[in-house]
């Protein structure tokens, strides 16, 4: 059964599109409603190509991103990038973000590779490029625990949603509580996952999430095709001279 069949929220219940002027230019953004406490923003192509998850030295010369956080009054300082490496085989690691870590990525070298990462102090913001995809914000209510974690093939052939849930509950997290974003990503049609009878990123993403205990009514997901909406990168498409190369970023905080 395909997430598509569950009782989960859609994108016009769940989300809301929100317009900066600037000129001739309005780029947008995403903003989702997933809970009170917390901020969940998604960029898109109008914001530009942001800063890369692979490369762990500040990008100073990265235009896009530090106008992006001055739309969003984002703190460089107070920024963390989730980075990510390929030249692994172990696709399920996370780590609670340090007071050292704060400013990773932007202020400072990221040097912690990681496929999630997890707060719970207030304004740190997460920050996650993609471009297919699916960036998963999970959040806990009553511990004000946030999670920002990368789910891409390799991730869920590791059973990377199921284990994320796992690593939340060394905070005292119960899977039955949590409430869960799931981004816009690459559809079945254009990108299959063998390893799961041809489904979707998204659809096995909410079967293992759901398989962790998280119920189908506490998962959004933004079910747009990264490889045709104009509004996003799609790293594919650009593989097949469909789209230019680039990165939309998944960012989350909680509320001070």
């Amino acid at each position: 059964m395909s997430y598509s069949q569950r009782q989960i929220f859609r994108l016009n219940s769940a989300l809301k599109i929100s317009r900066f002027l600037n000129g001739a230019v309005s780029p947008r953004y995403i903003v989702t409603t997933l809970h009170s406490d917390v901020e969940v923003i998604v960029s898109t192509t109008s914001d530009g190509s942001l800063r890369s998850s692979l490369q762990p030295y500040p990008q100073i010369d990265d235009a896009a991103t530090q106008r992006f956080f001055q739309r969003h009054d984002i703190n460089s300082d107070q920024a963390v990038l989730l980075r990510l490496s390929y030249d692994t085989d172990d696709f399920c690691k996370y780590h609670e973000v340090t007071t050292d870590e704060i400013g990773a990525g932007f202020a400072q070298p990221q040097l912690a590779i990681a496929d999630g990462i997890v707060t719970r102090q207030a304004g740190v913001t997460m920050f996650l490029p993609i471009a297919d995809c699916i960036g998963a914000v999970l959040y806990h209510p009553p511990t004000r625990t946030l999670m920002l974690s990368h789910l891409g093939r390799h991730n869920l052939e590791q059973q990377g949603g199921e284990k994320s849930v796992e690593y939340l509950t060394k905070f005292g997290v119960k899977p039955d509580e949590l409430l869960v974003y799931l981004s816009p990503a690459a559809s079945k049609e254009h990108y299959p996952l063998y390893a799961f009878d041809n489904k979707s990123l998204h659809d096995v993403a909410v079967e293992q999430l759901i398989g962790s205990s998280v119920p189908s009514s506490n998962i959004t997901v933004d079910s747009r095709d990264t490889v045709t909406d104009p509004d996003f990168y799609s790293h594919s498409a650009a593989l097949r001279g469909e789209k230019p190369r680039g990165r939309h970023a998944i960012v989350c905080y909680i509320r001070a």
